[in-house]
């Protein structure tokens, strides 16, 4: 198993960045593949992105593809996201997921609220 915790979160000006972190404890942390996901108040949560467990490549899907960047540091079990141009619309409680081999998101932390204003 492994448990997630993120940081990270807070407020923003439209056009900032913010740089979320994931800190994952348990072994084996590079046999799971991570993903950020996100949840607006009334939205259904959100695919942000993923960095995958074998060779770090990354999907993200249209919305923040350009804008946002997830990496990986094994040695230190944390994972990444770096938002860029963020805009009011990325506004939303950030989630940090893990997948052991890539197959179900099936580990949560309990989210980083992240606040854009315009």
């Amino acid at each position: 198993q492994v448990q997630l915790v993120e940081s990270g979160g807070g407020l923003v000006q439209a056009g900032g960045s913010l740089r979320l972190s994931c800190a994952a404890s348990g072994r084996r942390f590079t046999t799971y593949s991570m993903g950020w996901f996100r949840q607006a108040p009334g939205k259904e949560r959100e695919y942000v992105g993923r960095i995958a467990w074998s060779d770090s490549s990354t999907d993200y899907p249209d919305a923040v593809k350009g804008r946002f960047t997830i990496s990986r540091d094994n040695a230190k079990n944390m994972v990444y996201l770096q938002m860029n141009s963020l805009k009011p619309d990325d506004t939303a409680v950030y989630y940090c997921a893990a997948a052991y081999f890539g197959t179900r998101w099936d580990y949560w932390g309990q989210g980083t609220q992240v606040t854009v204003s315009s």
